[in-house]
């Protein structure tokens, strides 16, 4: 037996201990360990990748290192960049991993731990990990054309446009969902808004120091990058606070979604390398730095989960999430398992700058696989936390209802003056997140008395995970506008038409700006996971028809059963969603509140019926193909050493 396989056995033994444990099959009268989430993790996704994702890209897609890529054959400078493979990691992984891995976990621990944890490692694997693989390939063989445009071209007019048009809605509100976390998480926080904002100038110089000053020196803008960074932290900790800069970085709600959206729409506009690509390579040393210490420090502290496997709120009646477990608890989750949102960085930045598609199982795969063990410990985070504190931060519920709820309040008080801040009241999963993250950072040798410190370093972490989505998005949202357009006016087609770039990124910016500026946590985050599970289920659409027309119809499996599930739990989720905001809006009593509220429900509506236009017409074209009567003809470009067929 080949080593390899020696080793697989072994994780395989270990995760299969591991997840009884987790499923209290083992020792179920005991409390579960949070070490035995990591170990399970762990073992699950490189198991997966190892096995799954080979199989994929070998068997499914047939993966050849010999094509050459878009980045290569269609370099500008500006969009098309052959960009180093960890580099590239680093920006996919930024642009990918954004609120939902970190948020989505914590809100849905309502239902228990039990329900979160498996259909995370489930996910990821048989959903995420394909769906954004699938997409990628598709994209690199197609010159890095976007998810509406291979819908258009290899399904048809009509599926074409419908996804556009779907996808731009779902893509302006995953945007708002995203930026709003960013804003509640830095809105009063001087410390966190000045190392957010160092990031820009630190990326900047990255750009230029890599491709202008030193070309190709990865290793040594790494090192800079990251001493950077960690002199931004530092500054940002010991400086700020008390001094005279601290009234530019103490902003409000409505001066940040300002800031934002202008942050949003420079880096729509700028070229990849300059400001894009390095900020999310930067961005992403901290996030897999500090994922990698909290995981090293669980199985250190080895906490209890105090949260119950399975709580009374399955059924419904939540005091965070209104809904049952299915579907409330799949798109509340959301990018933790499966991401739609993913399919439009997978066909939109990052096919323009991969190298070669030997590469597309380590960014494609492994990317989703790491942001699916990012989920993992933001439910560690939350679920370590006593119920009742759980509830308290999450909810605006005072401690007598929730101790009729059955979930009595134990050590807020405590929790609030370890860290500096009154932490009850505060909904929104950032903050329960950075209670449980601070506490564990401060349970390790020598960092008891930094808790304050850690607590509002988890909050700046949070943001930052999410900023770098915000600005990849707002990028690909722009190129989805610029293609519509095209309809319309053919030079706004152009991706490097100046005017046409700066009109199209001022309308995303602008659009997603508004529904963060008129919307809260209780109205945007589910729509957010409607929107990107909705998303996700027409890349799988899209994913199916590129499989079928490539002659593997015996492997469209791997995509048609993920798109079946998604399509039936997010329009279950979609009807319910749709009417609690009619409810709401006939019992509003101000006509702002009214109009958001049948805006909301409408745009529930509207993503809904485009993406089952979109399924019926690739549908009925998968017939054609089956029985023969319709022509199978692709856009896929294939150049290999000289010459360049379409085929």
């Amino acid at each position: 037996m080949k080593s390899s396989s020696i080793i697989i056995l072994i994780l395989a033994i270990i995760g299969t201990f591991a997840i009884g444990v987790v499923t209290q099959i083992i020792n179920p009268s005991e409390h579960v360990n949070a070490l035995w989430f990591v170990v399970a993790a762990a073992c699950f996704f490189i198991i997966s990748y190892r096995l799954y994702g080979a199989f994929i890209t070998a068997k499914v897609l047939n993966i050849d290192e010999k094509r050459l890529t878009p980045a290569k054959r269609l370099a500008d400078g500006r969009d098309y960049h052959p960009t180093h493979k960890w580099v590239l990691f680093g920006h996919h992984f930024a642009a990918i991993a954004g609120a939902g891995p970190l948020i989505g976990p914590v809100l849905a621990a309502q239902f228990g731990y039990l329900p979160g944890f498996l259909w995370i490692l489930i996910g990821a694997v048989l959903g995420g990990a394909v769906h954004d693989t699938v997409i990628l390939t598709a994209s690199v063989r197609r010159n890095g054309r976007s998810l509406a445009q291979i819908a258009k071209d290899e399904i048809g007019p009509v599926a074409g446009i419908t996804a556009a048009l779907a996808i731009l809605f779902i893509i302006i509100v995953a945007l708002a969902g995203l930026g709003l976390t960013v804003v509640n998480a830095l809105t009063h926080s001087a410390w966190g808004t000045f190392t957010i904002t160092a990031t820009i100038p630190i990326a900047l110089f990255m750009g230029i120091y890599l491709y202008k000053i030193r070309h190709g020196k990865v290793a040594e803008v790494s090192i800079i990058g990251v001493v950077l960074l960690l002199l931004a932290v530092i500054l940002g900790r010991y400086i700020i606070p008390g001094s005279g800069l601290e009234p530019y970085f103490n902003l409000n709600r409505n001066t940040l979604v300002i800031l934002m959206a202008i942050y949003g729409f420079v880096a729509s506009v700028l070229p990849v390398w300059l400001l894009l690509c390095p900020r999310d390579y930067l961005s992403t040393y901290m996030k897999i730095g500090t994922v990698i210490i909290l995981a090293l420090g669980v199985i250190f502290i080895a906490p209890d989960v105090q949260m119950p496997a399975v709580t009374k709120f399955i059924d419904g009646g939540g005091p965070i999430i209104p809904g049952s477990v299915f579907p409330f608890m799949f798109i509340t989750i959301a990018c933790g398992a499966v991401s739609g949102f993913h399919s439009l960085i997978a066909s939109g930045t990052t096919p323009k700058m991969i190298q070669s598609e030997s590469e597309i199982r380590m960014i494609g795969f492994g990317a989703m696989l790491a942001e699916g063990f990012v989920a993992v410990i933001a439910i560690i985070a939350a679920t370590i936390l006593i119920p009742g504190d759980y509830f308290a931060i999450n909810t605006k519920l005072s401690f007598e209802q929730l101790a009729q709820l059955g979930f009595p309040v134990s050590k807020i008080q405590e929790l609030s003056q370890a860290v500096g801040v009154d932490v009850a009241g505060r909904p929104g999963g950032a903050v329960s997140l950075a209670v449980g993250m601070a506490y564990i950072f401060s349970s390790l040798p020598g960092m008891k008395t930094l808790m304050p410190y850690w607590y509002n370093f988890a909050l700046m972490f949070e943001a930052l995970f999410i900023l770098t989505t915000v600005d990849t998005g707002t990028r690909v949202a722009r190129f989805i506008l610029q293609e519509i357009g095209g309809y319309l006016y053919k030079p706004l087609a152009r991706t490097n038409w100046m005017p046409g770039t700066i009109m199209s990124s001022f309308l995303v910016v602008g659009a997603w700006g508004y529904l963060i500026h008129s919307g809260n946590i209780s109205t945007i985050w589910p729509m957010f996971g409607v929107a990107n599970q909705l998303l996700a289920a027409i890349a799988f659409c899209v994913g199916t028809t590129v499989i079928i027309k490539m002659g593997r119809l015996k492997y469209a499996w791997v995509t048609f059963l993920p798109m079946l599930f998604m399509f039936i739990t997010t329009l279950t989720a979609s009807w319910e969603l749709s009417w609690i905001f009619l409810d709401k809006a006939s019992n509003a009593a101000l006509p702002g509140d009214i109009f958001v509220f049948k805006l909301d429900a409408a745009l529930v509506a509207a993503m809904a019926a485009l993406s089952v236009v979109t399924v019926a017409d690739s549908v009925y074209k998968w017939y054609g193909y089956l029985i023969g009567k319709r022509e199978i003809i692709t856009s896929e470009v294939i150049e290999w050493a000289e010459d360049m067929e379409v085929r």
